[in-house]
């Protein structure tokens, strides 16, 4: 059993883009499924507007799919449902790209752990102070680091009270957008050093949003790619790191100083992107090196090559 099934979940967003002008129909996610193990990292990629983090927001409850579904322990969640709401909650934590932003600069770090354990537990005031003393040790801080404002901490020292604050109600799922990104290089490696040992130690379940190709086959199980909205491949991270096989993968492999070697020297074209409302054909079709006439006039479904992989274009159909 999945601790997350995610079935054929979309979400369209109507956009006004000029005053009294009519409405866009924008495509944030089309028709996407994951699975999410127990003690699995899935990595999700792909470049900015590609859906990745509409598809968290759904998933963590903050925003409503148009149509599909959200699984938790086997239980399908209800978004009107307070009890589901809660689960999801507790059990579904999300670490955001930016620590201080996902802070209250009025609150003391000691103050935001504790409020977050009384609105969703049970502990005493006595253990609720050893529960917030216990979990910022798990993140490198120390107890008097608790009576301090954010704006008083580091960009790491930030990240670290973000990931005190996700797993203090210790959450099945953790949900990491971009958490190294505004981060120093040199700081980025012990954010990633203690996510991993926290991951060893409380069999947490890792969705990791990343540009960075090289974290992600570092510490990813499955890796799935997005581009405008749709997962157009998806398998085992060593299979699509050996072999990326999809035009836009392949692309972003390219685009990488680390695997440019590794693979032949193949960008796409750059061009406009094609407005979801308007084109029914392959949204990566105008970049694309392989581009066919049926791709101009329909999209390809994702489709298994074997049991591990699957992969969205006519190419492998």
């Amino acid at each position: 059993m999945s601790l997350l099934r995610v079935e054929n979940l979309s979400k369209n967003y109507h956009v006004t883009r000029k005053l009294f002008g009519s409405a866009t129909l924008v495509k944030a996610n089309q028709k996407i499924n994951l699975t999410l193990d127990e003690g699995q990292t899935l990595a999700i990629v792909g470049e900015s507007g590609s859906g990745k983090t509409t598809l968290a927001r759904q998933i963590i409850g903050i925003e409503k799919p148009t149509e599909g579904s959200i699984w938790l322990n086997d239980r399908k969640m209800n978004f009107r449902n307070k009890r589901d709401r809660k689960m999801r909650f507790k059990n579904i934590r999300m670490i955001f790209q930016d620590p201080y932003e996902s802070l209250n600069p009025q609150v003391r770090i000691g103050e935001s752990l504790d409020q977050t354990l009384r609105i969703n537990t049970k502990l005493s005031s006595k253990q609720r102070k050893q529960k917030v003393k216990e979990t910022l040790q798990k993140v490198g801080l120390q107890q008097e680091h608790q009576y301090r404002y954010p704006h008083m901490f580091s960009g790491g020292q930030r990240q670290r009270i973000a990931i005190a604050r996700a797993i203090i109600l210790e959450p099945n799922i953790i949900i990491a957008d971009e958490p190294l990104s505004a981060l120093d290089v040199s700081i980025q490696a012990q954010i990633l050093n203690l996510l991993q040992s926290l991951q060893e130690e409380m069999g947490i379940s890792f969705i990791f949003i990343s540009h960075d190709l090289n974290v992600v086959e570092h510490i990813a199980d499955t890796i799935m790619i997005m581009y405008n909205g749709r997962v157009v491949e998806y398998g085992n991270v060593s299979q699509i790191f050996d072999e990326p096989l999809h035009p836009y993968t392949q692309a972003l492999f390219a685009s990488t100083p680390v695997y440019r070697k590794r693979f032949p020297q193949f960008l796409p074209k750059t061009t406009k992107k094609n407005k979801s409302d308007q084109f029914t054909g392959c949204a990566f079709a105008e970049r694309c090196a392989y581009c066919e006439t049926r791709c101009e006039s329909n999209s390809p479904h994702l489709v298994s090559t074997d049991e591990n992989y699957q992969i969205a274009c006519f190419r492998f159909e």
